[in-house]
């Protein structure tokens, strides 16, 4: 029952660090503090959970827990998100925080579902099932970003051609203004963003663990990796570049068509994401 408890608050502890990843990347392109201190304060209950465990793991074996693997890996991730504390607290540089986190999520990832280090084997294949499972909602929960800055770029472009046609009327005053649905279209990539490239991390350490011939040619992988660079792509353009209006509306419908292209015709080509066909 307690390595029962132990293990929901692992997995606790890996959610609450994707939280943390995700609002340090709206940070990273918004400059948005209100996000960046949420993500601070989520990172320090990793951290205290995360220290937390380390104490036990001394307290049980004795010694101080880098002796093996799984353990290196452990207290490897506990230095980056210390480190990543001490950065943002005392020195403000945010993004080395965010790309620092995103390395230490994966290796935390790593470390919670590998099977390996489980003594239970019920117990390892209950962690795999739920790490697909994590994969999977994160995955379909960026889709649905996507999806919806996508209805938010054709309300701007219907919006734009009325407004174009000088066609007043009712329709027009129930759409939002055009920078309103630009703004809203780019803000849900930011979310379906990080958490796609999070969901990928799972995704691929799920994969080494279940399928004994995994390739990264896959369709699938191929496909999911594709639509996490176009989708950077825009972000890139739109932040760095400062693109905006119809141009990146447009961009973004077709980036849409990218992802159901993926998740249709890549997703039926594939040796194992049969969930998806």
């Amino acid at each position: 029952m307690v390595d029962f408890n132990l293990t929901r608050i692992y997995e606790l502890t890996v959610i609450l660090y994707a939280l943390s990843v995700l609002l340090y990347f709206m940070d990273f392109l918004q400059n948005n503090r209100k996000a960046n201190q949420t993500a601070f304060w989520l990172l320090a209950i990793v951290w205290v959970l995360q220290t937390v465990f380390l104490a036990l793991r001394m307290y049980e074996t004795g010694r101080f827990p880098i002796l093996t693997l799984f353990e290196g890996l452990y207290f490897y991730t506990w230095v980056l998100v210390t480190l990543s504390l001490a950065i943002n607290r005392f020195l403000r540089v945010d993004f080395i925080v965010f790309f620092a986190n995103v390395i230490g999520f994966f290796i935390m990832a790593l470390h919670t579902f590998l099977p390996m280090q489980h003594h239970s084997t019920v117990q390892a294949e209950q962690l795999v099932s739920e790490l697909l499972i994590i994969h999977i909602t994160m995955a379909i929960l960026s889709y649905g970003a996507f999806s919806i800055s996508f209805v938010f770029s054709i309300l701007y472009l219907v919006q734009y051609k009325l407004l174009k046609q000088k066609k007043w009327g009712k329709r027009l005053l129930r759409i939002e203004d055009l920078s309103k649905l630009d703004y809203m279209s780019y803000v849900l990539n930011v979310v379906g963003v990080p958490m796609l490239l999070l969901s990928l991390m799972l995704g691929v350490i799920w994969a080494y663990i279940k399928i004994p011939n995994f390739h990264w040619y896959d369709a699938k992988v191929l496909g999911s990796f594709l639509v996490l660079f176009v989708y950077s792509i825009y972000l890139y353009v739109r932040v760095g570049k400062g693109l905006q209006g119809k141009v990146i509306a447009t961009w973004n419908m077709a980036l849409f068509l990218v992802l159901l292209i993926n998740f249709f015709l890549f997703g039926s080509l594939s040796n194992f994401h049969i969930w998806y066909s």
